[in-house]
């Protein structure tokens, strides 16, 4: 009997909204939106005016394009040098499943640090400097020899040093003295840095917790194998906490530029729905890990909303 020859299977070569969607996932969205949210608010706080939103576009364009080109490189350094403990911890990654080959990542992470340093320079001094400590930050987190993410404290002093004192005034002192001509920086812009930098605290301490078990094989060193997950869920609620305490206690006090009753109501009601939020938390489920670790992040991005509105009203 004579049998067909082998016919060989041609799997169909990923089109571009696929490749879109890798890209997409290898940006982490939420450090993007996070970045977004905060360049935002800081060039509404500088401009003190909804009205003029416009006004300053091209310094806004400029600053945003800058900084998701700087989060690109860093969160996209750091997949390449965890691509093994990806597998483990988020297999969905775009390296960790196979989307991306190392080169193609490496590309990325080239393109991406390159365009950021540039688009910095051309933004002038004070964008040149965010930018520039934010990316050596984030190599020294990543990239051996020293590799800070391998110690509990040096890698939370990466994050939240980046996200709450060299984003906030590094880039509200950009804003201020392009668009305003004064250096100077506002009472309401330490009030956001403090927030901010105690906040992301608790982002830094809670990340680990879903990504337990690759971190125990690879023997990267976190404050979730040091203290349990369960301390450290604690930890972040009490922290997070503190900040929202802090900020109602900010309108009760009358701070110059801050607009009292919004920041009481809003923060008391984010306060609540923190701890109504963690009480679902099951701390032996990885997926609902995740989606408290997303909810907090949620939480950050809102406070990059209320802010302004409380300046700017």
């Amino acid at each position: 009997m004579n049998q067909a020859p082998f016919l060989p299977v041609n799997h169909p070569q990923p089109n571009f909204l696929h490749r879109l969607g890798s890209l997409w996932k290898f940006s982490r969205p939420h450090t993007i939106i996070g970045t977004s949210f905060s360049v935002l608010s800081l060039y509404l706080i500088a401009l003190g005016n909804i009205s003029d939103f416009f006004s300053h576009w091209s310094v806004l364009l400029l600053t945003w394009v800058a900084c998701l080109a700087g989060n690109v490189y860093i969160v996209g350094l750091n997949q390449l040098e965890d691509i093994d403990i990806d597998k483990i911890n988020k297999p969905h990654l775009p390296l960790a499943k196979g989307e991306f080959s190392r080169l193609t990542g490496g590309l990325i992470v080239g393109f991406t640090a390159i365009l950021a340093i540039i688009l910095a320079f051309i933004g002038g001094f004070w964008l040149l400097i965010t930018v520039g400590i934010s990316l050596l930050i984030g190599t020294a987190y990543s990239l051996p020899p020293v590799r800070l993410k391998r110690f509990p404290l040096w890698a939370a002093f990466c994050i939240f040093t980046v996200r709450g004192v060299i984003v906030n005034l590094g880039l509200f002192r950009h804003y201020n003295t392009v668009i305003n001509q004064n250096q100077s920086i506002y009472p309401s812009v330490w009030v956001l840095t403090a927030f901010v930098l105690v906040f992301t605290v608790a982002i830094a301490i809670f990340k680990d917790v879903p990504d337990l078990e690759g971190d125990r094989i690879y023997q990267i060193t976190t404050f979730t194998l040091l203290l349990g997950p369960e301390k450290i869920l604690t930890i972040s609620l009490l922290t997070i906490s503190l900040c929202y305490a802090g900020m109602i206690a900010v309108g009760l006090l009358g701070i110059t530029g801050i607009n009292s009753p919004l920041a009481i109501v809003a923060h008391l009601l984010l306060l609540l729905l923190l701890w109504w939020r963690s009480r679902r938390v099951n701390l032996e489920d990885k997926s609902e890990i995740s989606l408290f670790y997303q909810f907090i992040w949620k939480l950050f991005f809102l406070e990059y909303i209320i802010f302004p509105l409380a300046c700017l009203i």
